[in-house]
Formats: structure tokens, sequence, C-alpha cells
């Protein structure tokens, strides 16, 4: 099985007591107490109604009112009252077409990517709420497979291909609309080599300038770095994967030195295996810590604070946004969903959460999962 025909996460989430880039000071002792007991909290999961049946395959939290979904047959979902409510539309003239991947910046702005090989590796924008659409990208690459994107703000994005014949044909966005082919300053690809579309995760930006992605399919699976917005990339090996269907399948950073991945094999949906590793040193080496309690490998992976966009003021940030053991991570893949209050150290079950391939947060405390049939759930800490 190829990582293309695997192709078919719930969230890490962190608490953070000092948000965007603070100084630093925790909050007084008797708020941390709170704050400590409230991390190791069951969550509350609410089953909503999204008004489709199809597969729903990424999620984009933009707050805790506003939150935006994607999946086939050219099917997006929206909803402006944090989930009372959801709205269907379906993108003209991509009626067929998969869309694996979403960013939202607002209840009006959007952006989804499709990748179903030339011409329908495309990438639409609504500014809007979903009435209209626009056609901002169609690879012009016959073999394309565009996997998922991810922004560091509305006008600048980047998205990462399957890799075909050595190359990466990596496209970049610095303009809100135009999409340049920078593929010759990405590394060459491994025979084999591409990125899993399991949750629109694969790839995760943070401040202004950083961003990191997750390869799998070949034999040294990897993460592909960048600190100067696609400019120059470094890469690191994983301790997931090194088969042709199994690797990263989901990665997420809280700041610029902490961040997971979700993986595994994807061919063994029923075993359980490692599919959970860490890094504190900005991505140059990864650790496997305990494996999320479910079967199969982790579709998606996520921090309960988006972990995409930020200003340029946080790129030299060093400070260590929240401890470890202070860090809530959810994991979720199609044989289960689990969550961790310490980045992975350990983790709890959450029962009855099938099915489920993507999360995301609107805040460090309420997330959205979605999957198969039309699934939504919304995750309450």
């Amino acid at each position: 099985m190829s990582v293309r025909e695997a192709r078919s996460s719930f969230v890490v989430f962190l608490f953070i007591l000092v948000t965007g880039c603070g100084d630093g000071r925790q909050a007084p002792g008797s708020e941390l107490a709170t704050e400590s007991h409230a991390l190791h909290s069951s969550p509350t999961l609410t089953p909503q109604i999204s008004g489709t049946a199809n597969r729903l395959d990424a999620v984009s939290v933009v707050n805790e009112h506003v939150v935006w979904a994607s999946g086939r047959n050219g099917t997006v979902v929206r909803t402006i009252d944090g989930g009372a409510t959801w709205e269907v539309h379906v993108i003209p003239g991509a009626e067929t077409l998969a869309f694996r991947d979403i960013d939202a910046f607002s209840k009006d702005v959007a952006f989804v990517l499709s990748n179903n090989n030339t011409p329908n590796a495309r990438i639409y924008k609504t500014e809007d709420g979903g009435q209209t659409w626009t056609l901002q990208f169609q690879s012009p690459i016959a073999i394309s497979f565009y996997d998922c994107f991810a922004f560091w703000n509305q006008n600048a994005g980047i998205a990462v291909p399957d890799g075909e014949n050595g190359h990466f044909d990596v496209i970049r966005m610095t303009d809100g609309h135009t999409w340049e082919n920078i593929g010759d300053l990405f590394p060459p690809a491994q025979a084999g080599e591409g990125f899993f579309p399991a949750s629109g995760t694969c790839i995760t930006t943070h401040g202004g300038r950083r961003a990191w992605a997750v390869s799998g399919g070949a034999a040294h699976p990897r993460v592909i770095a960048t600190t100067d917005r696609g400019d120059t990339w470094t890469s690191y090996d994983i301790p997931i994967g090194g088969t042709p269907s199994s690797g990263g399948l989901s990665i997420a950073f809280r700041d610029n030195h902490h961040g997971i991945i979700g993986g595994g094999e994807v061919a063994a949906p029923t075993v359980f295996q490692d599919n959970f590793a860490r890094s504190r040193d900005g991505g140059k080496t990864w650790q496997l810590t305990t494996a999320a309690p479910l079967a199969g490998p982790i579709f998606g992976v996520a921090y309960a604070k988006h972990s995409g966009g930020g200003s340029d003021d946080c790129e030299d940030d060093d400070h260590d946004h929240g401890r470890g053991h202070d860090v809530r991570v959810v994991a979720t893949g199609p044989g289960g969903t689990a969550w961790s209050p310490d980045e992975g150290d350990t983790w709890q079950p959450l029962s009855g959460l099938t099915g489920l391939v993507s999360v995301g947060f609107g805040s460090p405390h309420t997330g959205w999962l979605v999957g198969t049939a039309g699934k939504i759930v919304r995750i309450d800490f």
C-alpha cells in the first residue's frame, strides 16, 4: 500500500498560561491550582448535526463560535454559533472533488484544497462565508497530488504534494491570491515519499516564518522545516514509519521549540502501535512517548490552541509556553480518540469516539472533531 493508496486527527492541545507573545509571567498560585485541576478534568463530548453524510476530512476552528470543515464531494460546512447549527455548501464545479484540507480566518474568509490530481488539484477561496468561491490555483503538473496546506496569515501560505520523480512541487502564496512553485527550494524526494492527507495537518506553521511538514511512505520518514517562509529547508528523521504505508500523518507546534507528531502504520488499522512522538528543540530531534491508546495510526493531533498563524513578533520567542505536564493533547484516528493532560506522557481514551480523523480548537477549552459520514463532535474541557 503506497502513501497515496493509504489516503482516506484528533488534536493535541496546549493550555497556555500566558497567551501570544507575553512576558512569560505566571498567574497567582491560586489560579494555577484551579487551572491545573481543569487540565486533568475529562472533557464533555457533544455530537452535532453537520447536515451532510459525506466524510469530513479536515476542520479549521476560528474561535468558539466559528468553525469550518471540508470533505468529499466538494463539501464545505460552516457554523457561526458554536455548532448549534451547520450550513452545507457544495462548491460549483467541484462536486466530485475531495477537499482534504481547509484553513479559515473568519466567518467569511476560508481556503480549501483538493488533491485529486491535475486538473483537480485545486485551491479555492471564499470571502463571503461560502456563498461564492474563487479558483486560486489549479495544478498544471499532470501527476501532482497536493496533500495539505498551512498559512502564516491569510495572505501567506504553503502547500505540499507527494514527491514525484525525486521532486516535490511545493507551492507558496505571498500576496493573498498567487501561488508559485518553489519546489527547487525544497529537499529532493526519497523513493515513495509523500505526505498523508489524513486530516489536513501534515504541515503546520508557527509565528511569521516557521513551518514544519511531516512525511511518510519512504525508508526514512522525516520532518522538513523552514524558518524563513520556505526560502530554505532542513530535514530531520522521525522515529515513526519506514514502510511504504507508514510515517508521520499529523504535526503541530505550540511554540518555536515544542512540537508533536501523530502517525503510524496505515496498513495496520487494528493494531496498537507506536503512534506519537515529541520534540523539544524545534523539530531537530524526536522521541517516542507513551503511545496513544487507540487502534491503528493517529490521523490528527493538535494543541488546544490553533498552532498556525501568528506575527513575526513571536518568531524569536524562547519562552516555554506551558510546562509539559500542563499541556493537553488530543489524538484521533479511525480506530479511536484519546487525550493527554501532559503532552503525551499519559493518556486517557475517549470511549466511543471512532471514525473521527481531524480535530481543531478555538480556545484552550473548546474544539471540534470531524470524520466519516459527516460526523462532528464538539469537545469541551
